[in-house]
């Protein structure tokens, strides 16, 4: 598909059999519309290859500094207790974790 309404119609007559004019009009309008915007940006709902290579390309990036501090390591409780079991409660920088209790800072109450 192209941007031009009448060569999507040239296109459009060779591959189908289309009754009337005016739907053979409607269906070039509804596709050429979506090209008009997709070469302006990202359409939502419609994934083309380029678009799937630009996102692969943006989600690739690699940054210079590791996200993953692996210099302090918090675990609760059980997950030490789990460690020790299997035998690899060794790993070094692990500090047990006390556990948070949430408290909602609002009663959920009914109003008449």
């Amino acid at each position: 598909m192209t941007l031009g309404f009448h060569i999507n119609k040239k296109l459009l007559e060779e591959v189908t059999i289309i009754p009337s004019e005016r739907l053979r009009n409607k269906i070039i309008g509804f596709s050429t519309h979506p090209m008009k915007y997709i070469q302006k940006g990202v359409v939502h709902g419609i994934s083309l290859k380029l678009q799937e290579e630009e996102h692969d390309q943006r989600m690739g990036f690699v940054s210079k500094v590791s996200t993953i501090n692996n210099d302090h390591i918090d675990v609760d409780k059980e997950t030490l207790e789990m460690l020790h079991s299997l035998g690899i409660s060794d790993i070094p920088n692990i500090a047990k974790l006390d556990p948070v209790i949430f408290q909602p800072s609002f009663l959920f109450t009914r109003r008449y």
